[in-house]
């Protein structure tokens, strides 16, 4: 990977960590508890509540991809940064450049999604 490369890749990290610090706060305010209302029917309460789980799984995710982007930014400079953690290849630019948190080819993560 060139400079060049990197330097793109870092950036998109950047971006990527702007947009889910964004995305995160928003979840956190949707998943705030259900409060019992009156004003409420038992269905738009149970679908609150449903909606409620969905944002806090959503919650999750985003900080755990947060997590490896911040991890991710860090290691942009190692020398294996870049190189699948399964079989040692080189994982394409653009596919770094989508989703530099990944740690697998798109061979290698298709084997494991499968087994």
């Amino acid at each position: 990977m060139n400079t060049k490369e990197k330097a793109n890749i870092r950036l998109a990290i950047i971006e990527k960590i702007e947009r889910f610090k964004k995305n995160i706060e928003t979840f956190k305010k949707l998943s705030q508890p259900v409060e019992p209302d009156n004003a409420i029917g038992r269905i738009t309460r149970m679908e609150a509540i449903n909606s409620k789980s969905m944002n806090e799984a959503a919650l999750v995710k985003s900080t755990n991809t947060l997590d490896k982007l911040h991890r991710c930014l860090k290691k942009i400079d190692d020398p294996d940064f870049g190189y699948c953690m399964n079989c040692e290849e080189a994982i394409p630019f653009k596919r770094l450049l989508i989703m530099p948190e990944a740690s697998l080819c798109v061979p290698c993560a298709q084997k494991i999604n499968q087994g």
